[in-house]
């Protein structure tokens, strides 16, 4: 059945690995945000302004990635995203977009304790292996995991949810 599968969860979640699971399991399109901003913009990333050069940039990739998204699923491919979206103001658009469109999505909710996605970051930083998009520095990993906002029972709410928990 072609379907859309979203991947949330803080850094260090597992949501790549998870993802490129998911993807082979239903030979899926997989998109990535993190994959996109790397290739097509690390090199441009000014040293101050980051988080506003960030946000403008990663709203654009997600724009485009939509549109691949209902391209692949119109032409009976599934898409797994994994687009981040860490904040409820984020996701809010993105769950419209969900509930507007023609084919049934899934929504993975992973998560793991903090101690152990900071290990596989770090962990992720050196190895560079498969699931490597950038380095994630440790401010950056704090920052970030502070950021991230559970979903609230509205977004929950007669949603085909499975949490998972990979730590």
């Amino acid at each position: 059945m072609v379907a859309i599968h979203w991947i949330l969860g803080p850094v260090g979640s597992g949501k790549s690995t998870y993802a490129a699971d998911l993807a082979r399991t239903h030979r899926a399109v997989r998109l990535t945000l993190d994959d996109w901003m790397t290739t097509l913009f690390r090199a441009d990333r000014p040293d101050v302004g980051v988080m506003e050069w960030y946000i403008d940039r990663s709203r654009r990739c997600l724009e485009q990635i939509w549109q691949i998204s209902e391209t692949s699923l119109q032409n009976g491919l599934s898409v797994v995203l994994e687009v981040g979206l860490i904040q409820r103001r984020e996701r809010t658009p993105f769950f419209a977009r969900l509930d507007a469109s023609a084919f049934p999505h899934v929504l993975y909710l992973l998560d793991a304790p903090r101690p152990v996605r900071r290990a596989r970051v770090l962990k992720r930083n050196q190895d560079k292996g498969p699931t490597y998009a950038m380095d994630v520095p440790a401010h950056i990993f704090e920052m970030a995991s502070d950021l991230w906002e559970p979903l609230t029972p509205h977004e929950r709410q007669g949603r085909d949810l499975r949490e998972i928990t990979t730590g």
